[in-house]
């Protein structure tokens, strides 16, 4: 849960969360880490990201769905993984990242703004 209004709504791309997902990218809210909590078990995967530091994603324990990531490139914000959202609407991305790594079949319908990597 978070208590606070996202920093940023994006499809990410990378090659990590097209495997994380199993499909084209993964739509992902960030949020500042203190406005955020987590009530139950999660368990944890931890691999190289995009950024090329440590991303962590935190599973349910239960029925193993994608919750949330707390990347060590940011450790000040949580990413919370739209599917996880009850209220889908809350998700309103503005940017695609990790462009350059996009196949060429998970193009949205949305028109975004595009980054080839991390926006600077």
């Amino acid at each position: 849960m978070s208590t606070g209004p996202a920093l940023f709504s994006v499809v990410c791309h990378c090659r990590d969360c097209q495997r994380a997902s199993g499909t084209g990218g993964v739509p992902v809210l960030g949020v500042p880490r203190e406005s955020f909590s987590c009530s139950g078990p999660v368990k944890q995967s931890k691999v190289v990201g995009g950024s090329g530091y440590m991303a962590v994603r935190n599973f349910c324990s239960e029925c193993g769905s994608l919750l949330f990531g707390t990347p060590e490139s940011a450790p000040e914000m949580v990413t919370i993984y739209a599917g996880s959202l009850d209220d889908s609407s809350l998700f309103s991305p503005t940017d695609a990242i990790f462009v350059s790594q996009r196949k060429e079949w998970a193009v949205l319908a949305q028109s975004l703004n595009e980054h080839h990597g991390l926006p600077k």
